[in-house]
């Protein structure tokens, strides 16, 4: 009886501690703080292509979720002022051309032939002249003519004379061509014209919108035969192989994320299993609002929250924008 008696104490006793280091156990499990969940998202270089000219989309060369790479024509735009400049800018040197043209050949030859029958004529009519006036001024000597009609003969031989000279002034201009003045200003006129070209020709080039980078159209976002603007943006091309993380870190935990340290992620779209290794870049002030909050209910500082930015050390296969990333900190 008194053997019972002493197995039932020894059995109570053990009972006793086994109650206590289980409530021990859970004593210590239940204040043992929990892991701290820090959830940000992927994201990634996003380009805005857009056009110098306004005009209408004529065609999209790539649809939404194509791959491009970097140099591709992906938008095409009609711009019918551009269309219509170019043609005035083409008569224009066509126009300028031509005056350069004369200006460098000088006269015609039939201008040239013109000026020197009348040089001739004038020679012809000076020699005349020349003889009637040594006549008239033998018989003026003789006292036979009057000197009135010895004046007006002298008279119309000086003119002869000034009709020869500019007879000869004409015919020299003829066969120098125009001056040098006038062909500097020709040659001028067809480099402006020419400058007008080369503007229209960069016009006309940017109707054709071109890819920034090896990536994957993310979104259009006029409609084709939709009038854009100058500078809209028409399409977004988003660079996959640029990659980051951001998460939001309140400053209580903000050592864990100093720039340069390593951070394990997973990302849940990839699988729950996987894990990634990512370097603390940049770490920013978030704005004021909502960013602030109390570390205790009833007391304490408030704790402020930080953009933390973080890039992978490898390339992740399958990583897009706006995936979650979780980082687990014990």
């Amino acid at each position: 009886m008194k053997k019972e008696k002493e197995g039932s104490l020894l059995l109570g006793i053990i009972a006793l501690l086994v109650v206590i280091i289980v409530v021990a156990l859970v004593g210590v499990l239940a204040l043992k703080p929990d892991a701290t969940l820090i959830q940000g998202e992927a994201e990634a270089t996003e380009y805005r292509v857009s056009g110098k000219v306004p005009g209408r989309i004529e065609m999209y060369l790539f649809e939404e979720g194509e791959q491009v790479r970097k140099g591709d024509t992906l938008v095409i735009i009609y711009s019918p002022e551009v269309e219509a400049k170019k043609a005035q800018a083409v008569a224009a040197r066509e126009m300028a051309e031509a005056v350069n043209q004369k200006a460098k050949n000088g006269a015609q030859p039939q201008q040239i032939e013109g000026a020197y029958e009348l040089y001739q004529k004038a020679l012809a009519g000076e020699e005349i002249y020349r003889k009637s006036y040594e006549r008239v001024q033998r018989l003026y000597d003789k006292g036979v003519v009057s000197a009135q009609k010895r004046d007006e003969v002298e008279a119309q031989y000086k003119a002869a004379s000034a009709t020869v000279r500019a007879a000869k002034s004409q015919y020299d201009m003829a066969l120098a061509g125009a001056r040098d003045e006038d062909k500097a200003a020709a040659k001028a006129q067809v480099a402006r014209v020419d400058g007008i070209l080369k503007e229209v020709a960069a016009a006309e080039a940017e109707r054709y919108l071109l890819s920034p980078c090896d990536g994957e159209v993310s979104e259009t976002f006029p409609k084709v035969g939709e009038l854009v603007g100058q500078g809209s943006p028409v399409m977004a091309i988003v660079d996959l192989n640029d990659v980051w993380f951001t998460f939001s870190v309140r400053e209580d935990i903000l050592p864990y994320f100093q720039p340069g340290a390593q951070v394990t992620i997973k990302i849940p779209a990839l699988g729950e299993e996987k894990r990634f290794p990512v370097i603390v870049t940049h770490i920013k002030a978030m704005g004021t609002y909502a960013t602030w909050r109390t570390t205790r209910q009833n007391g304490g500082y408030d704790v402020r929250t930080f953009d933390v930015k973080c890039r992978p050390m490898a390339h992740i296969d399958g990583v897009r924008p706006g995936m979650t990333a979780i980082v687990m900190r014990e």
